[in-house]
């Protein structure tokens, strides 16, 4: 396995980690994440112009990159500056478009930045529904917790139907679509997605016959492949962070982090991050082949990582910074709020944990 990273990565890595830290203080990401939008549109354009979601697709796809570890080195950019920007949506969605084939402009329009997307597949209170007619369909019920789908001009819709998934493809200002915005906490905005008798023609499918879930397979994968390496990217920024309390901080006249019980906690951090950080490798890494079982297991296994390791970090944190690690002015609590909320989305440890003994 080779883990090194050819030179174009390696300089798109290194200029988003620059423009991140250079442009994208804490202070401006909580405006952005706390703003009615629920992200900085400003930022939204700057980053594109950069090519950060091209980034994350083939040629095929119009764009320049899509490999797993291109994936990961953007998500693990992303998450050390805690980027709420819409970009885990732009890469499902797409990853669905692209596994299917067709609606080559909407692509087009998401690789370029051009257009917010947003993947609905977690089910409401009350689950869609895809009634077909004629030559479409008619969507009822509601999608829960939509990434960023105030903002989406363009929904990526799942709906099981005889135990295949059909997906649609939704303009969001359709006749009958209507979403409830509120804000997830250290994730930025989400919302509701309510369709209430929303006709689609037969253009509005995403893929054909017997494909439904391999779209939905290639669009999961890659958010769990891209919120793995997301929490990598917020436990660095953590660990430096402590780290560096630990060195600054006195009591009795010396550094905290020379304190031996600091420095054996200090150390059962940083040798679990070193683990999360091999999984997520090993995820992107098993994303590009062809073992389809092995992928997903490996997928698996890092969320699985990623979710034990990020409460640990996250109440490791707080606790050797004291009070201090829980105000709103200070990093690192947005961080570890944020560690915790990762686990909950695209399935928790305990969910990953028995799909990966299943897969076995």
């Amino acid at each position: 396995m080779n883990f090194e990273h050819t030179d174009d990565r390696r300089m798109l890595a290194d200029t988003l980690v620059r423009a991140l830290r250079d442009g994208y203080p804490i202070d401006t990401r909580n405006a952005g994440a706390y703003s009615d939008a629920g992200y900085n549109p400003a930022v939204w354009q700057q980053l594109n112009e950069l090519g950060i979601v091209s980034a994350l697709f083939d040629e095929a796809a119009g764009g320049f990159g899509g490999s797993g570890f291109d994936i990961m080195v953007v998500f693990e950019a992303l998450g050390r500056s805690l980027v709420v920007e819409p970009f885990l949506g732009a890469l499902m969605a797409g990853r669905a478009l692209a596994k299917a084939g067709g609606h080559d402009e909407t692509l087009a329009a998401i690789v370029s930045g051009e257009t917010i997307a947003a993947f609905a597949n977690d089910e409401g209170a009350t689950p869609v529904t895809a009634t077909q007619g004629g030559d479409g369909w008619t969507l009822s019920g509601t999608k829960a917790v939509v990434s960023q789908a105030g903002a989406a001009s363009v929904f990526v819709v799942t709906v099981e139907q005889d135990g295949e998934p059909l997906v649609l493809l939704v303009p969001a200002d359709t006749s009958g679509v209507s979403v409830r915005s509120f804000n997830v906490v250290e994730g930025g905005a989400a919302g509701d997605v309510t369709f209430e008798n929303v006709t689609l023609g037969a253009d509005a499918r995403v893929g054909g016959e017997g494909q439904g879930q391999a779209i939905v397979d290639a669009a999961i994968g890659a958010g769990l492949l891209a919120l793995s390496a997301e929490a990598v990217g917020a436990m660095e920024f953590v660990k430096e962070a402590t780290l560096g309390y630990l060195r600054d901080r006195k009591q009795f006249g010396v550094p905290i982090g020379k304190f031996q019980a600091l420095q054996h906690r200090m150390a059962t951090v940083l040798l679990e991050i070193e683990q999360a950080q091999s999984a997520v490798i090993n995820a992107a890494s098993a994303f590009d082949g062809d073992d389809v079982k092995a992928r997903e297991r490996a997928l698996s296994a890092a969320k699985y990582t990623i979710g034990r390791t990020g409460a640990l970090v996250a109440e490791e944190s707080i606790q050797l910074h004291g009070g201090i690690g829980m105000t709103w002015e200070y990093a690192v609590s947005h961080y570890a709020k944020r560690l915790v909320m990762i686990d909950h989305q695209l399935g928790d440890e305990d969910y990953h944990l028995q799909r990966y003994i299943a897969l076995g």
